[in-house]
């Protein structure tokens, strides 16, 4: 059998964290009551509560698209709307789920979106027509952190999109697919950048550092975890096994791994961006502030790394490329991925 293949696509190609699988192992014994009402699970959703502040609701979901229809459900009424970047994974990349499954209509922050992020700048004429029966009504203000792009929201930057969002009577909702490595960026904690800087609800992402699969809806606001539990089943996200997905969070809360696998996802891509900058016909594109370097290269360069390493291509037009680090990416990653980009420069250079 040949070695596992490594590569920079996407930090869902990962592996498992060893100590999520412990995690798991371990609760994998005896019989326990299924959907969540087991004691573990239960002790795991104080966890939350402990890590956010009182009052905080936690619910477990299979994956980020269900996260994030869910938070939309529990926000929306049918004739509501939710504010996203034109680059968002919600407008992007749910395959339509916001509009199909939630019945939330999106309405797009387009063409002078900088880095993928929102600002009150842009978000403040999408709150329109308010009152007008004729008229979508906003409801919901939805950020990417880190963002589809690789750039991280400032503590300010989310409190001045909550003060706004709040002040028309919307709420603030995180899609934190990557909300550990932008943490992690700002050396803060995972409360800081969200429930103390205004956020509502929060799709907590695992998947993408370190767990087998989960994600969780963290909800602030008591009165919005109103019928969850039903909204939850609705949306085909209630695992029968509950306590094998609380157990992954249990695990990602403990001991800062969360904090570990992030940090290690930056600075390999931090490692990733410095050996770039002087490599003739690379050019970095986009500012590298949590795990993801943008960049563009020759066509030909490009097309014979991909025979080596699994990478994005971003934009066909523009020659642009994604490479994602992982908790899982070493710096002998870094290195291999780097030598092999020289060779397949050289013959362009030449």
């Amino acid at each position: 059998m040949s070695a596992p293949r490594r590569g920079f696509s996407s930090d869902n190609a990962a592996t498992i964290h060893p100590e999520v699988l412990a995690a798991i192992a371990a609760v994998n014994r005896g019989h326990a009551f299924g959907y969540g009402h087991d004691d573990y699970t239960r002790s795991v959703e104080a966890r939350f509560a402990r890590e956010f502040g009182d009052g905080t609701r936690t619910f477990f979901v299979f994956n980020g698209t269900g996260a994030n229809v869910l938070s939309l459900r529990a926000a929306c009424r049918p004739w509501e709307a939710a504010i996203c970047a034109d680059t968002a994974h919600l407008n992007v990349d749910e395959g339509g789920a916001p509009e199909a499954i939630a019945g939330v209509k999106l309405l797009c922050a387009s063409g002078q979106v900088h880095d993928g992020k929102l600002t009150p700048a842009l978000v403040a004429p999408l709150i329109a027509r308010v009152g007008d029966e004729h008229a979508v009504q906003p409801r919901v203000v939805s950020i990417s952190q880190s963002t589809e792009l690789g750039t991280v929201y400032s503590v300010p930057e989310i409190r001045a999109l909550a003060d706004l969002a709040h002040g028309h009577g919307l709420l603030l909702h995180m899609d934190g697919a990557r909300l550990a490595n932008a943490a992690a960026a700002l050396d803060l904690t995972l409360r800081e950048v969200t429930v103390d800087a205004g956020v509502d609800l929060l799709s907590f992402g695992g998947t993408k550092n370190g767990l087998l699969f989960g994600e969780a809806v963290v909800v602030f606001d008591p009165a919005l975890a109103e019928g969850m539990e039903y909204l939850r089943k609705q949306s085909l996200q209630l695992a029968s096994k509950m306590r094998f997905l609380a157990a992954q969070f249990d695990a990602l809360l403990s001991d800062g791994l969360w904090l570990r696998g992030a940090r290690q996802a930056n600075a390999m891509a931090a490692r990733l961006a410095s050996a770039l900058r002087d490599l003739p016909g690379v050019q970095i594109t986009r500012p590298v502030q949590a795990n993801t370097v943008f960049a563009t290269l020759p066509a030909a360069a490009r097309d014979a790394l991909l025979q080596r390493f699994d990478f994005y291509s971003w934009d066909e037009a523009a020659g642009e490329v994604r490479w994602m680090c992982s908790w899982d990416t070493t710096e002998e990653d870094v290195e291999a991925f780097v030598t092999a980009l020289r060779d397949c420069l050289a013959p362009v250079e030449a």
